[in-house]
């Protein structure tokens, strides 16, 4: 993969950011786009001078409606290929679902599965053309139970899981791979934006996004579909799959409650 152009969404911070920091340390020239610009620029600045590699800044605001076919047309009007494409922007709501602004959630819907569908969409067709390219996506292990207290940020998560291994085997022998990177609790901004610092299921712990981010590089290197880093995180995917689901979501429904409610 070395010498390739890489597009990361959601790159201002968390996961995007340490994808930033680990692809171009292994020579990728860079495209990053998010809201936050400022923090972008910043970190373009940063790797370019650290690694010497191309940084491209795009600001999107991709939780809103035709954003992802927006941003892939900025790109090409830059006359910009792109040999991988990281779909990592993502947010979450928590709490009661009757009571959760409507809004908010159609915009997390949009941001989750939409925009993340558009740009697999334009950047697969333009890496068929040339018959290469590489894909990943990221889900979460929410992806493989139902997740009472966010449910719409769980449901959004079985998409992106289900949708990108479909994907990638419509796509086998094209020369495009897609792969699906499912981290558990991740150390970053997500929990302070989502409200969740309080919830108990971060009592078992969180990964740091640096290492998040190097399972994800590795994976996506080997051509792996399905990657969940760390031991513990594939250990709760697998019980997850067996459990009964009446009891699993019983389960999660508890571990989603916030500790200072308990």
């Amino acid at each position: 993969m070395k010498n390739q152009r890489v597009l990361i969404t959601g790159a201002s911070s968390g996961i995007g950011c340490e994808f930033a920091k680990v692809f171009a340390k292994n020579g990728h020239s860079l495209i990053l786009t998010a809201r936050r610009e400022e923090r972008m620029q910043e970190l373009g600045k940063k790797l370019n001078n650290q690694y010497g590699v191309s940084v491209k800044v795009f600001r999107q605001d991709l939780s809103q409606p035709g954003s992802g076919s927006e941003l892939f047309e900025k790109i090409q009007r830059e006359g910009l290929e792109v040999d991988i494409l990281v779909n990592n922007a993502g947010y979450a709501t928590h709490g009661f679902f009757p009571e959760i602004d409507l809004k908010r959630e159609l915009e997390e819907i949009q941001l989750n599965v939409t925009s993340l569908t558009e740009l697999t969409k334009k950047f697969s067709q333009r890496m068929m053309q040339r018959r290469t390219g590489k894909i990943l996506n990221v889900a979460s292990t929410a992806a493989f139970q139902p997740g009472p207290l966010m449910a719409v940020y769980y449901a959004t998560k079985a998409y992106v899981l289900s949708f990108s291994e479909a994907v990638r085997e419509e796509l086998r022998g094209s020369g495009v791979t897609v792969s699906v990177l499912c981290p558990g609790p991740t150390a970053s901004e997500f929990q302070e934006k989502a409200g969740i610092q309080e919830m108990r299921l971060l009592r078992l712990g969180k990964m740091s996004a640096e290492k998040v981010a190097l399972a994800g590089y590795h994976g996506l290197k080997e051509g792996k579909a399905v990657i969940v880093p760390g031991f513990m995180n594939w250990m709760i995917m697998e019980s997850v799959r067996l459990g009964p689901r009446a009891l699993v979501r019983k389960i999660v429904h508890f571990l989603q409650m916030n500790r200072k409610k308990g």
